[in-house]
């Protein structure tokens, strides 16, 4: 009796809401027709500018994240107070208010290995890891909501929207892309994997076909601007008394991170056999490098630090 009285009067002053909050995403068949595999995120706004998704980070709005695994189109995935999110932890700690509430899926690709693993992982489309600019991922269209921890409620999301693919830069007259298929590793992730290159030609190069150059090749993080493209790079490229060398910058983006550090690696497979022995080759030969190792010379920055 002494219990029930406990819970009528906590639950007259509000602090036990009739229904935890909780938000439920689905994504419309019209977005995808399969079963998904992947994860659920829901991000919190006080502004629509850009969206949701997109202030999210280590500094910004509030994101919780659960993984789904097969969900069928309309069948929601569950968000609550004991999914954790950042950098307010848990649902029931968002301060009362009107929000924009924004879903997204990001969508696994199942990958059966050589080494004798199959994991579920997120296949880059040429957008470096970003998830939430990846081809393919479903998002849905900020929605108004009111959010009180203490009077609960479910908020219903639908992803209705598909994310489009990447455009790739196409050559110019001094950029050229390399893209080639790696069997390397292609053998051991179990699908095809692609390598890219992004080629910055010397002043002359089509002026003199006999000529051969040294290279300089950049690492760093994933990207596909051109090397030697603005400011005090680009005029130093222009000079006409610039030293005449290819400058070679590499895009190798793996299911964990937005490039393999360009080594061999027992989790992420031999991408430094594959850069060293498929991707370089191909790039030397397409564009009349030396092809020696004195004409060689790495350079970079975090990855390639």
């Amino acid at each position: 009796m002494l219990r029930l009285v406990v819970l009528a009067a906590l639950g007259a002053y509000g602090a036990i809401p009739a229904q935890p909050l909780r938000v439920e995403i689905r994504f419309a068949k019209s977005a995808r027709g399969e079963p998904l595999t992947g994860r659920a995120y829901v991000a919190f706004a006080r502004k629509a500018d850009p969206s949701p998704i997109d202030q999210t980070g280590s500094t910004g709005v509030p994101l919780y994240g659960v993984d789904v695994s097969n969900l069928a189109p309309g069948e929601p995935a569950v968000i609550d107070a004991s999914t954790f999110g950042h950098p307010i932890e848990s649902l029931s700690g968002l301060p009362p208010g009107e929000y924009l509430a924004e879903g997204f899926f990001n969508v696994y690709t199942r990958f059966d290995r050589a080494d004798g693993k199959t994991i579920w992982a997120h296949a880059d489309r040429w957008e470096g890891q970003d998830w939430k600019r990846s081809p393919g991922n479903l998002f849905g269209k900020p929605v108004k909501v009111t959010v009180d921890p203490a009077k609960g409620g479910t908020i219903a999301l639908e992803c209705t929207e598909v994310l489009p693919p990447i455009e790739l830069p196409k050559d110019t007259a001094d950029v050229k892309h390399v893209l080639i298929e790696s069997p390397r590793l292609s053998k051991f992730w179990g699908r095809k994997v692609e390598l890219a290159a992004t080629v910055r030609l010397p002043k002359g190069f089509d002026e003199h076909p006999d000529a051969r150059y040294p290279v300089v090749y950049m690492q760093d993080h994933f990207s596909l601007r051109p090397p030697a493209g603005r400011g005090s790079g680009e005029r130093f490229w222009s000079a006409e008394d610039s030293p005449r060398f290819l400058l070679v910058t590499f895009q190798h983006p793996t299911p964990f991170y937005d490039d393999s550090y360009a080594v061999n690696s027992a989790n992420n497979g031999p991408y430094g056999d594959a850069i060293v022995e498929e991707l370089i080759p191909e790039v030397e030969k397409r564009f009349r490098a030396v092809g020696e190792p004195w004409s060689r010379m790495l350079t970079g920055g975090s990855t390639g630090g």
